[in-house]
């Protein structure tokens, strides 16, 4: 399995049978669309057409069976919700013996019901960049030690190529928030079972 970034919260995830486009609004923040046809499009809160005609767009909760991945959607409050409100989807992915959590841009406090459905995952995505549009490091932290994922792959921090709803945290300065050294810096994650450590890892994925 690999994993790639694109900006913003824009992630893919290419296993043998699949490429998974997570939250692919590249084009409507001045950026340029990385979906490709075929691809499982995966969105955890509001967005426009996909660039490219998907296998499948999911953009809501429920369990999902594509291509070798199951994936389990779970209602959750977005962060710009008033409270009660669950406008946005965490997802839980699980293909190649690997259990990826994405995130996506939620309030962070979840209930027992929510940390149930989640359970034990190996990586998680998370993003950093604050100023409350979404989460920053700190809410990112509280979510990680509820969570405890052996990976944490940090998303929608400030760049300079697309421009942004609400200006966003520097990664830097996220990464002095979240309170974790970096373990590793790279263009392409390859996440494997067998590979993970007994110690969590901070892995900064370049965009590409």
């Amino acid at each position: 399995m690999e994993l790639q970034f694109h900006g913003a919260n824009c992630v893919t995830i290419t296993t043998k049978n699949a490429r998974i486009t997570i939250d692919d609004n590249l084009a409507d923040l001045g950026g340029k669309s990385v979906a490709k046809a075929g691809d499982i499009a995966l969105f955890t809160g509001a967005h426009g057409a996909p660039a490219q005609e998907p296998k499948i767009t999911i953009d809501q909760p429920g369990e999902y069976e594509v291509s070798g991945v199951s994936i389990y959607g779970i209602p959750a409050r977005a962060h710009i919700d008033e409270e009660g409100g669950n406008t946005a989807t965490i997802y839980k992915l699980i293909a190649e013996d690997m259990k990826i959590l994405i995130v996506g841009h939620i309030y962070p406090e979840l209930n027992e019901k929510q940390l149930e459905a989640i359970g034990m995952v190996h990586a998680m995505v998370v993003p950093v960049g604050g100023h409350g549009y979404t989460l920053d490091g700190t809410g990112a932290l509280a979510l990680i030690k509820k969570i405890e994922p052996k990976v944490i792959i940090p998303t929608h921090y400030d760049d300079p190529t697309l421009t942004f709803p609400v200006p966003q945290a520097s990664l830097d300065d996220a990464l002095k928030n979240l309170a974790m050294e970096t373990t590793q810096t790279t263009t392409k994650l390859k996440l494997k079972l067998a590979e993970l450590g007994e110690t969590t890892q901070l892995i900064v994925v370049e965009r590409s």
